[in-house]
């Protein structure tokens, strides 16, 4: 049964503008972090359906756009509007490096799967991928377009897409660096985008309200959905390579069932507008952040 099976009021001083959610490797540990407006990254367990705070990791000067752990749920990266993405250790919530991405020249972050570099969307409309050990900037790929707003890696390490405000989603092959494919699907700023675990979809979510899924390889639009009654802000593929949930400047989040191309739940606990969702590893769980300054962990059946 879809329903809320946690609620932590005030998680942070300010807006929560982004969330991720991962289990260690290490030691089974279930990890969320969040990102706000107040300069903050906090750590959470998630543990006996209950979600702990575990600290804050201080060190950004201004508010966090993007948060992202990787694959083996060890270290998390973030990124603020003071240009830095910092990489911490989930263990001891202790910062690894600061990587200076230039002047206003960092927006969303992801993971490579295998854990070796980090990439961010930025405002020239590259993406910029950096080291994981050099903390350098190791590749560039050009959209040749306008500001990228969203970023992601396919999981199976082939892709990266991106999503940029002037609508447009553009897919790399990793290998070559060459730009693949190019859709014009949305004509509003593309806050989210995610590939199914097993990269053969993507899933964007646009400012004009409506969310389009991509059959990835070749680059075909698969279907157009609506539901949403504003801007549509972040958008998880589920692990169960069925569902993806999204969230929305209307408040709420709703679930939708890929094949079926329609919402099968819709939660309305936010109070504001909901910036962030993320599934755990094994897509039983969902949690949400928003301008309310609440994280809302939700049950989902699977």
């Amino acid at each position: 049964m879809y329903q809320v099976c946690h609620k932590r009021e005030n998680g942070h001083e300010d807006s929560i503008w982004s969330v991720a959610w991962a289990r260690s490797e290490k030691d089974n540990t279930e990890n969320i972090i969040t990102g706000g407006v107040d300069d903050l990254v906090k750590s959470w367990n998630w543990r006996d359906d209950f979600l702990e705070y575990k600290s804050e990791l201080k060190g950004h000067q201004l508010g966090i756009v993007s948060v992202t752990i990787n694959s083996a749920g060890t270290v998390a990266a973030s990124s603020s509007l003071d240009s830095t993405i910092k990489l911490w250790d989930l263990d001891s919530s202790k910062q690894i490096k600061s990587i200076d991405a230039g002047p206003v020249d960092c927006w969303s972050v992801a993971f490579s799967p295998d854990g070796q570099y980090i990439g961010s969307g930025s405002h020239s409309g590259k993406i910029n991928l950096f080291g994981i050990e050099s903390g350098k900037l190791e590749q560039t790929l050009d959209t040749r377009g306008k500001f990228v707003m969203s970023i992601a890696y396919s999981p199976d390490g082939h892709f990266i897409a991106c999503g940029g405000i002037d609508g447009i989603v553009c897919i790399f092959d990793l290998a070559t660096g060459k730009l693949l494919h190019t859709l014009e699907g949305h004509a509003m700023p593309i806050r989210s985008l995610t590939f199914s675990p097993d990269s053969q979809l993507l899933t964007t979510c646009s400012d004009d309200k409506s969310i389009k899924i991509y059959d990835v390889q070749h680059a075909n639009l698969i279907g157009t959905l609506s539901g949403h009654g504003s801007y549509v802000l972040c958008v998880d593929f589920c692990p169960d390579n069925t569902h993806f949930a999204t969230s929305s400047s209307d408040r709420k989040v709703k679930v939708w069932d890929a094949g079926m191309r329609k919402a099968v739940h819709t939660f309305t606990d936010h109070t504001d507008q909901v910036w962030g969702v993320a599934y755990n590893d094994n897509g039983s769980k969902l949690v949400s952040v928003s301008d309310d300054k609440q994280v809302i962990v939700y049950e989902c059946p699977i």
